[in-house]
């Protein structure tokens, strides 16, 4: 059984994790006409929107309630209130996104009855506009805690609660939050082919798939509308896509009644053969053709990459539901997996992680642990442990700012299963040392014992 070995440290050397504000910013992003809105300070929401612009290189909409230090003290409501008007007469968005941050969570304050008694007291000025409340300190979790978090806190704002008619023909999937846009594209496509519609939430394909409107919008432009949340409880199943989603899920079946069923991952064949037989048993269709030849390709991509992959030495450092889809998917390729490091020991996946143990710390920590290893597998932060240790470095998860595209890279289901084993591979192949002598014949350079002394003459 896998070893979760807590953090000791009382500082973080080169972070690993992003908070859970973040992490539920990044899912209102994922709503049409969407406002996320921090309350905390500047500081906090100004590092966010640094971190998100130079992962998506986008214009991302994000606020603040710009807490001072007299409001620290005395309480943030009025800064709240003021935060939310302003936002809905200069925007008008169709949801506010509260992020709670660690300088007002520090305080104690009840955010759910100030965001009451703004509604009470503001409701004709907010008519058109939900306003969502996440508690999301900044000490406590990651970013798919927060994503989580957000996630379920829409649900039980918005969508309408009770068994309603079920359309047999839709289904619901609530992805993780590491599924990068071209990975929720490819989801849309993968369940139309089977002749369901998928209502996906959040959906950043919509709002951070790199168009550019024919107009200024102040707000997000895509992704799942408020309708579709609040009648969620109308698809016949509901799939959540990582341990994460588990708890956002189970919410929607307490409200409403949808069945759903949990993958920890769709990365690997086992776990998307799953998937598709699943969607088949849904449609009551046959699994198309397109689809059956991508898992064809993905079985020889298998073939071809497997020679690369046998007995290398993977270093991960990631959130826990990334850490788990990426260390079984190099043990399935033959790989071992010589470090593991996280952000928070709040998942309950952290146990089924193929590894001996699994360290909850810093980017520090990965470095200390990775000697050895032949693939470094982090973001963008971990490029100088690689070039330290001379290590090649694959960039995962967020953020990744050194290079453009990452969100369009596929991950998941047949097709991107079979682009990661091409991507890794290629990394093996570039990285390759030329045999010397020496690596060919240990035993090349061995010190050899003076024959003089060895002789039985000599001693005599």
């Amino acid at each position: 059984m896998v070893r979760i070995l807590p953090q000791t440290k009382s500082a973080a050397v080169n972070p690993l994790k992003s908070s859970q504000p973040l992490g539920a910013a990044f899912a209102f992003l994922g709503v049409e006409g969407a406002m996320p809105l921090f309350h905390g300070s500047q500081g906090c929401t100004s590092f966010a929107l640094v971190l998100f612009v130079r992962h998506f290189k986008e214009t991302i909409p994000l606020q603040t309630t710009a807490m001072d230090e007299v409001a620290t003290i005395l309480g943030g409501a009025d800064h709240l209130e003021e935060a939310i008007l302003n936002l809905k007469t200069r925007t008008n968005p169709k949801l506010i996104g509260v992020c709670t941050t660690a300088l007002v969570e520090t305080r104690g304050e009840d955010f759910a009855s100030d965001i009451a008694n703004i509604r009470a007291k503001r409701g004709e000025e907010l008519a058109g506009t939900k306003v969502v409340l996440a508690n999301t300190p900044d000490f406590h979790g990651a970013i798919e805690d927060g994503w989580a978090t957000a996630v379920t806190a829409m649900i039980e704002t918005i969508t309408r609660s009770g068994k309603q008619a079920r359309d047999t023909k839709k289904i619901a999937i609530l992805p993780g939050w590491n599924l990068t846009v071209a990975d929720i594209e490819h989801l849309h496509e993968t369940v139309e082919s089977f002749g369901l519609q998928a209502v996906i939430f959040p959906d950043v394909s919509g709002a951070l798939d790199g168009t550019v409107p024919d107009r200024w919008i102040p707000t997000t432009y895509g992704g799942t509308t408020i309708d579709e949340i609040r009648e969620l409880g109308t698809v016949a199943h509901c799939i959540a896509i990582g341990e994460h989603m588990h708890r956002p899920a189970e919410v929607l079946h307490r409200l409403t009644g949808v069945p759903y069923v949990l993958f920890q991952s769709l990365t690997g064949l086992k776990g998307v053969d799953r998937f598709v037989s699943l969607l088949s048993a849904i449609s009551g269709a046959a699994v198309p053709a397109k689809l059956r030849r991508r898992r064809a390709q993905l079985q020889d991509a298998l073939l071809d990459g497997h020679f690369h992959f046998g007995g290398k030495r993977i270093a991960i450092a990631a959130e826990p539901d990334q850490l788990y889809q990426l260390a079984t998917f190099f043990i399935g390729m033959g790989s071992d997996i010589a470090a593991a490091v996280t952000t928070t020991d709040t998942s309950k996946i952290l146990d089924q992680v193929p590894a001996e143990s699994v360290q909850v710390g810093d980017l520090g920590d990965l470095e200390g642990l990775a000697a050895g290893a032949d693939l470094l597998v982090t973001h963008s932060h971990g490029r100088q442990a690689a070039e330290r240790l001379g290590i090649p470095l694959m960039r995962v998860g967020f953020p990744i700012f050194d290079r453009l595209g990452s969100q369009h890279k596929l991950t998941i289901l047949y097709q991107g299963t079979r682009d990661l084993i091409f991507e890794i591979a290629n990394i093996f192949q570039a990285n390759q040392h030329a045999p010397t002598p020496e690596t060919l014949d240990p035993f090349r350079n061995r010190d050899m014992p003076d024959d003089s002394r060895s002789s039985p003459l000599a001693r005599h």
